[in-house]
């Protein structure tokens, strides 16, 4: 199934369920999409590769990996059935 098939079973789906609303509510409904279209920014183009080295530390990954190992703590205690 293409996205743009279950994009339009999706607003089929809520069609139905709006359609059991009273005229005032649809129509609130509809002033409050509008506002949210109205108000909503357009996606940023930015890359993964642009957040490349965003996180700077002089330990070395593997001393990263033995910290957070290091951290973790197992007090689970399990019960003798």
């Amino acid at each position: 199934m293409k996205t743009t098939d279950l994009n339009f079973n999706l607003v089929d789906s809520y069609l139905g369920l709006l359609k059991s609303l009273s005229p005032d509510s649809r129509l609130e409904l509809i002033a409050k999409l509008s506002a949210s279209l109205k108000g909503s920014k357009k996606p940023s183009n930015k890359s993964l590769s642009e957040l490349y080295g965003a996180f700077k530390s002089k330990k070395t990954a593997d001393q990263i990996i033995a910290d957070l190992k290091k951290s973790r703590n197992f007090d689970r205690k399990t019960e003798q059935l």
